[in-house]
């Protein structure tokens, strides 16, 4: 049966109360594999699809130590974007070339995942309806120009301004003064659809273990990981952890910083959506560094979430992660400020996300220590629900050691660049997340910010912008 009886983050519950068949297997002996992926979110589940798809003979094996989904991959704001607004990022660690075309990618993998999810028959609530980005006060405005310039050159720009009236009123609030649309985007039931790859999956032969947490790994030959109740031989693995890469595998600690993305949804309130012009699945990301980002699901409810909340000391994986959100008074002021007709309804649920934040804000892929049976992937920082695919791709490439544009490409290549060490880095982001609190303060008030917090707040925008989780 489901463990049912701890907290559970809204959209994870509500995707496993629509399954019919609720029984968990986990591993109780000793098995051989193919290929055994730790792991059972979006990286690790596209993996196995791709491999899969690829060489059907391909025994493959997924173990995960709580649910499929129920780490990141079923807790975020369900917000399908792109790496479009980070090229200019991009451009700096990949070059020209590989920054076009990890745009292309990115903006593929939507279409990808939204065709997929049909072929399937994933009822996911994934509503193709693309992004508004936007600006809520003056100092935000024309964020966008310097990016969509160098879009426009390579033709590769998706976006386009919007006038100020109807990015309000599609907005749904008056707060927006700016804005630009891409359809190249979506919003998700984030669970929903990592329990429909789960169930798809498992169609085509993927053993799935849950509840079935690796408690050790030896890199002999044949690999062996230790679970609690059986041991599995393995010719390859994939490491798709994500923010619990770094309870086993020191090495990377220092390149991601956990920081939480808070979230908080309303009753079904279709008719008030309705009326303030949120008539579909469109998502709205404003312009700031912790941004705020919100949708509204095909039963009328409300999403908001913001991101850049809790800090982890030492990334330790801590309760915050699993409970109802500490923030929820920042997540109500922000709610009422954009949607101040809304002031009365009341939040159904609030959560939170633990984000894995790169140094920059892009993940990064590899073998482990050099060993190309071993390889992983993390570091999405808030912005994986499309690119997860992206990382099937590479990783899938990278088990069956082919030469392609996946394996080549500029994400694979570890880690790029380190936080300093402990206590360093938490006061650092401590002082860096307070300033940006009170630029973004100063900014929404109409004020000129402190020269100081303008100075520390380039510390996160050299990493792009604090992304959805």
């Amino acid at each position: 049966m489901h463990n049912n009886s701890h907290f559970q983050p809204f959209w994870f519950s509500e995707a496993l109360k629509k399954e019919s068949d609720n029984t968990v297997t986990s591993l109780k002996h000793d098995i051989q594999t193919d290929v055994c992926i730790v792991g059972g979110g979006y990286t690790g589940l596209w993996t196995a699809i791709e491999l899969k798809k690829q060489q059907p003979n391909l025994d493959i094996v997924i173990i995960d130590k709580g649910l499929c989904g129920s780490g990141a991959s079923g807790r975020n704001g369900g917000c399908m974007l792109t790496w479009s607004t980070k090229y200019s990022s991009m451009k700096k660690l990949y070059g020209e070339e590989e920054a076009v075309k990890l745009v292309q990618a990115s903006e593929r993998a939507v279409y990808e995942i939204a065709d997929f999810c049909k072929e399937n028959n994933i009822d996911a609530d994934l509503r193709l309806n693309g992004t508004l980005y936007t600006a809520t006060n003056k100092a935000q405005q024309g964020a966008m120009n310097g990016v969509l310039e160098q879009l426009s050159k390579h033709e590769v720009n998706s976006w386009q301004e919007w006038q100020h009236d109807k990015v309000q009123q599609e907005a749904g609030s008056k707060l927006h003064c700016e804005g630009f649309y891409s359809p190249a985007a979506a919003s998700v039931q984030p669970a929903l659809l990592a329990r429909g790859l789960k169930r798809v999956a498992e169609n085509m032969g993927i053993k799935i273990y849950e509840n079935t947490p690796m408690e050790n790994i030896s890199t002999e030959i044949p690999i062996s990981i230790t679970t609690p109740e059986g041991d599995i031989f393995t010719k390859k693995v994939v490491l798709a952890l994500n923010a619990w890469m770094l309870e086993q595998f020191p090495q990377f600690k220092r390149n991601v910083v956990l920081v939480s993305s808070d979230m908080a949804i309303t009753q079904p309130i279709p008719e008030k959506l309705n009326d303030m012009g949120l008539k579909d699945g469109k998502t709205v990301i404003d312009s700031r560094i912790f941004v705020h980002y919100y949708r509204s699901t095909s039963e009328g409810r409300l999403m908001l979430g913001k991101g850049g909340n809790y800090f982890s000391y030492g990334n330790k994986i801590s309760k915050v992660f699993d409970s109802p959100s500490r923030y929820s008074k920042l997540l109500r002021r922000s709610f009422n400020k954009l949607f101040p007709k809304l002031e009365e309804e009341k939040f159904a649920a609030t959560w939170t996300g633990a984000s894995d934040r790169s140094t920059t804000g892009l993940p990064f892929f590899g073998q482990l220590d050099g060993n190309k049976d071993i390889v992983y992937g993390l570091g999405y920082s808030g912005n994986g629900v499309a690119q997860t695919w992206i990382g099937g791709q590479i990783l899938s490439s990278l088990v069956l050691e082919q030469k392609n544009e996946w394996s080549q490409s500029g994400l694979v290549s570890g880690p790029k660049g380190s936080f300093p060490p402990e206590p360093i880095r938490w006061c650092g982001a401590m002082m860096v997340r307070n300033a940006i609190r009170r630029k973004e303060c100063a900014e929404d008030n109409g004020k000129s910010p402190l020269w100081l917090d303008k100075q520390l707040a380039k510390f996160a925008n050299a990493a792009g912008k604090a992304d959805k989780a």
